[in-house]
């Protein structure tokens, strides 16, 4: 008799796959917007700035004047005391919380909400930052870490600096037992073993005398033999999705664009 698979067991979410949430401090995110926050300004000051399990950046609860408390990560440089303004009226220091619209153009932002009063979605990592490129009418265009260009709502809030921790990635993971905790605190499923390197009744692509990967299995594929290339139309080196097919060159030489114009026109290519 065969065995689950993972991808079976992932699905069905046992406590491997299940995230910790109980272990969470709370949401990172903003606050809904009130009315004081919309049209001038709230002060908050800086309680404590701790480690959340499974956060790879440094945390800070945030309490403000009206009695309320939420969690942001941390702007680099921040400490605990700081003064933290939130709101349109808030000037654009690190650490302070501004719609997009009044943010200068060419700072540096971090936690941006994709869309108005979503409480952040954008630019969570440590050392990781936006920068504003220009403001249009009713949208703020911003690069993102990663170079792509995005265009925002003007309205969306974002925090003002750079997340803090940067670099805390860089130093790799010496043993094992390190990665072992750290995907218990992010539930990843570790460690995983590959299929080619499991016996046949653990997996499609196990066993044989010599490791094998599998052919390309159909997307309605039943969950046991749902692995590898997933409806995959083409798997070698001239793949569409590595060359363009319009750009492929023949063993005539020409792209097939010139073959097909020639065979029209007459004018057919010595081979």
């Amino acid at each position: 008799m065969g065995k689950k698979i993972l991808v079976q067991r992932r699905g069905r979410g046992g406590s491997q796959f299940r995230s910790p949430s109980w272990i969470r401090e709370g949401p990172v995110k903003y606050l809904s917007v009130n009315e004081a926050e919309l049209n001038g300004i709230i002060r908050g000051v800086v309680k404590e700035l701790m480690h959340v399990p499974g956060l790879n950046a440094p945390v800070a609860r945030i309490s403000l004047e009206d009695g309320r408390e939420f969690l942001n990560y941390a702007a680099e440089g921040m400490y605990v005391g700081q003064l933290i303004e939130m709101g349109a009226s808030a000037r654009p220091m690190p650490g302070n919380i501004l719609p997009l619209s009044k943010i200068p153009e060419g700072s540096m932002i971090y936690n941006i909400e994709k869309r108005p009063n979503d409480g952040g979605k954008f630019v969570r990592s440590s050392g990781t930052y936006a920068v504003v490129l220009i403001h249009k009418d009713s949208t703020t265009v911003v690069q993102l870490p990663s170079g792509k260009v995005m265009e925002i709502d003007s309205r969306s809030r974002a925090t003002v600096g750079i997340v803090a921790g940067g670099g805390r990635i860089e130093k790799p993971m010496l043993k094992a037992g390190v990665k072992y905790y750290r995907a218990l605190a992010k539930s990843w499923k570790y460690p995983l073993v590959r299929g080619k390197a499991m016996n046949p009744y653990a997996h499609p692509h196990g066993g044989g005398s010599h490791q094998k990967g599998g052919t390309p299995v159909p997307r309605t594929a039943a969950p046991g033999q749902k692995v590898g290339f997933i409806a995959s139309r083409c798997t070698g080196r001239r793949c569409p999705q590595i060359i363009p097919r319009s750009k492929r060159v023949w063993a005539s030489g020409y792209s097939k664009k010139t073959r097909l114009r020639n065979k029209k026109t007459g004018a057919m290519p010595s081979e």
